[in-house]
């Protein structure tokens, strides 16, 4: 009997609760956070000239105008983007970073004319040379694990062998700031984009200065090699991109104009495929050879974008620009995008194509925003495609 009362006494007692508004139905545990498709935006304290994606991890870095650097780890996960340190070594505005390709350090380079090297992890200055210039810093490239090149607001451009730290070049070719460099798998040739409309071509190997190409109109302000390194590709402040044939840097074999007010920075994708930023804040998507302009990947709105950087997966492109905002962007499908080689008739004043979620906004977002149109030379698309099919 006393058994049987103690069940009776269970059987009747209080219900469970009604969930409450952060259980699930089941009573289980609450949802987690939030995954999104993209991280979400990093909020600055002030315009970041300069952002670049670790090799490896996701982790990003950024150099500001009042000389700050900043490195952050980035998440889809909601509310999960941290600073992990930041370090205000330079006086002056911090105008490019970037990491090594084993990403345990990060150079920067800055209107102070210094180059400081970074430790990754901890954030720590490993080591500085100052007056590396006469004047102004502008552009940073890594050319392997111990050699760097450094170009400066007069043209100057000097090469680095970190392990010394002393110059091994130093050449002034240029009439204006140098805006951007490249160099080839080999590591052999030197690319340069300035603002007096030319691009330099420099051999590393023998220390010395090539050639010039022809004055372009406006400023160069950006190079990437595309097509396996068969083809140059140099963005212009006229919105125009130029492309060069690896075997004749002297003279352009096509233009392609992107009906964009600028082109700020490129950063490839594929082999053909090329995201564009601009001064009026739109980052496009752009094939080579057929040339066209795929759409939209997004934007800053109405706010110049300083600079792009890809993530180590290829999945995400990272933007900084004056609305002190980094926005990422999703494009992991744009490599596997596929151009028609003929050109469709397209209405006039057709709107661009947005390529991403984020993109679309809402119906009136890009409305009147146009597709650009090529401008061909004599030796235009069909020269180029012909000699690129050869090259297969």
């Amino acid at each position: 009997q006393d058994s049987s009362g103690d069940r009776d006494t269970a059987d009747s007692g209080p219900s469970d609760p009604e969930p409450g508004p952060g259980d699930d139905e089941d009573g289980g545990e609450p949802p987690g956070p939030k995954v999104r498709d993209t991280p979400e935006d990093i909020r600055l304290e002030a315009i970041a000239n300069s952002v670049a994606l670790h090799p490896s991890r996701d982790i990003l870095a950024l150099g500001d105008v009042d000389g700050d650097v900043y490195v952050y780890s980035y998440s889809c996960t909601e509310g999960d983007n941290r600073e992990l340190w930041s370090s205000g070594h330079h006086v002056k505005s911090c105008r490019q970073v970037r990491f090594s390709a084993d990403g345990q350090k990060l150079y920067s380079v800055s209107r102070d004319k210094a180059v400081h090297l970074l430790d990754v992890e901890r954030g720590q200055l490993l080591s500085r040379i100052r007056g590396a210039h006469d004047a102004a810093i502008n552009s940073l490239l890594l050319v392997d694990e111990n050699v760097l090149a450094t170009g400066d607001d007069v043209g100057g451009l000097k090469v680095w062998d970190m392990r010394k730290g002393t110059a091994v070049m130093d050449e002034r070719q240029h009439q204006d700031y140098i805006s951007d460099m490249a160099v080839d798998q080999a590591k052999r040739t030197l690319l340069t984009a300035s603002g007096d409309g030319c691009m330099g071509v420099f051999n590393i190997k023998r220390r010395r200065w090539e050639l010039l190409s022809e004055d372009q109109a406006g400023d160069l302000t950006s190079v990437v090699l595309m097509k396996k390194g068969r083809k140059v590709a140099c963005g212009s402040s006229e919105g125009t991109v130029y492309l060069f044939n690896w075997s004749g840097f002297g003279a352009t074999s096509d233009r392609f104009a992107l009906g964009a007010e600028s082109v700020e920075c490129i950063v490839p994708v594929s082999d053909s495929v090329m995201c564009t930023a601009s001064i009026d804040g739109y980052i496009r998507a752009v094939n080579l050879l057929p040339n066209r302009v795929l759409g939209c990947i997004g934007q800053h709105a109405g706010e110049p974008v300083e600079e792009l950087a890809k993530s180590w997966d290829a999945r995400l492109l990272a933007s900084s620009a004056h609305d002190q905002l980094v926005k990422f962007w999703d494009i992991s499908t744009l490599a596997s995008v596929s151009v028609d080689e003929h050109r469709k008739r397209k209405k006039k004043g057709g709107r661009l194509k947005s390529l991403t979620k984020k993109a679309r906004g809402d119906d009136d977002f890009f409305s009147g925003l146009l597709e650009g149109t090529e401008e061909k030379e004599d030796r235009g698309d069909r020269g180029d495609e012909t000699e690129d099919e050869d090259s297969d």
